[in-house]
């Protein structure tokens, strides 16, 4: 009898540690679409419970449904990433162009930041290595794009598989996640909270930074400040540097073209007001919204972003809260249990 215990102890292990196994070499060979895997989890989970009324409640056709839900999100992604493209592509090509004057204004840029602060940032050696990076760019853009629609392509292909098995992949989940129902109950609560906060909250917090940006370049009197504020918006999807992305370049032009007042301003106004609206927004909007912990953002970004690239925004913090969930499930489910036991005995 004992022999017949250890051999099934063996087995269990042996095939767990298969599964581990298949399971690390997927996630590494899958590790490019990892983003329209995660895209196609949040996606899911914002529309699931339309789409369930949809077609349990009105009994519409599950295909069609679906397809109608991808198309409605395609709408919704392809609108902002389109303008943008069509607004900035432009302003790449006379920045390709015209190197030359671009070196000159991150001479000026640098002169003015040594003046100020004796930092110097341009130097000899770094030109040419910016000059490069700028001859390189458009590769690199097309290399970015191409990857791009591939993971688009993957989470809608992963949104219509949800959508139509969700309630089955459910029902599964429940069955094999080891915990008491109400634990995972907790887990799948604190996950449709944690997305919907930070996938409906990142978009207010770009309409917020767009404006905030697009105030500024009126102000200081930037031509096109409309349109570069929609730009600025959009970029502020990332945080940290999002919007340096388009302030930085843009100020470095007025420099090449001798506004130096509108630029030195400009850099000011970005860095202050434009640069902490992001974290002010972000931080409070959370909270309200899925009363997100400050800390819980602000590590989650940080490890979300490393992980999972730009939808570590959205997963990065549910990571943190799934670390604090689970150690409280493992204190209620097992220390618990343990005091029980010792109380009893």
């Amino acid at each position: 009898m004992p022999n017949i215990t250890f051999n099934n102890r063996l087995r269990q292990i042996i095939l767990i540690g298969i599964i581990i196994f298949l399971t690390i070499l997927f996630v590494l060979q899958l590790s490019i679409f990892l983003p329209g895997l995660l895209g196609g989890i949040t996606l899911y989970i914002l529309t699931r419970k339309e789409y369930q009324k949809l077609t349990q409640q009105k009994k519409w056709h599950k295909g069609l449904t679906a397809f109608l839900f991808i198309l409605g999100s395609l709408i919704i992604i392809s609108i902002p990433v389109y303008f943008s493209i069509r607004m900035v592509t432009p302003k790449i090509n006379s920045l390709i162009n015209s190197q030359h004057e671009v070196m000159q204004g991150l001479k000026i840029f640098s002169d003015k930041i040594e003046s100020s602060f004796g930092l110097k940032l341009f130097t000899d050696e770094n030109a040419k290595s910016i000059s490069t990076k700028i001859s390189s760019f458009i590769p690199g853009l097309l290399n970015g794009t191409l990857n791009l629609l591939t993971n688009l392509l993957m989470m809608f292909f992963l949104l219509y598989y949800l959508l139509i098995n969700g309630t089955a992949i459910e029902k599964y989940l429940n069955h094999i996640i080891p915990l008491e129902p109400e634990n995972v109950d907790k887990l799948a609560s604190e996950t449709i909270l944690m997305i919907r906060a930070n996938a409906i909250g990142i978009p207010i917090i770009c309409i917020v930074q767009g404006t905030v940006a697009a105030i500024g370049y009126l102000i200081f009197g930037v031509k096109e400040w409309a349109m570069w504020g929609f730009v600025t918006g959009v970029f502020a999807f990332f945080p940290l540097v999002g919007t340096m992305i388009i302030w930085v370049p843009l100020v470095i032009y007025l420099y090449s073209t001798g506004q130096n007042f509108t630029a030195t301003w400009l850099t000011f106004y970005s860095i202050i007001i434009t640069g902490n609206v992001d974290y002010i927004t972000r931080l409070g909007l959370l909270k309200k919204m899925g009363n997100v912990h400050p800390m819980v953002t602000v590590l989650g970004v940080i490890v979300g972003l490393k992980l999972f690239g730009f939808m570590g925004l959205i997963f990065g913090p549910l990571l943190i809260s799934y670390f604090i969930i689970l150690i409280k499930i493992y204190i209620n489910e097992f220390t618990t249990t343990e005091n029980n036991k010792d109380s009893v005995t």
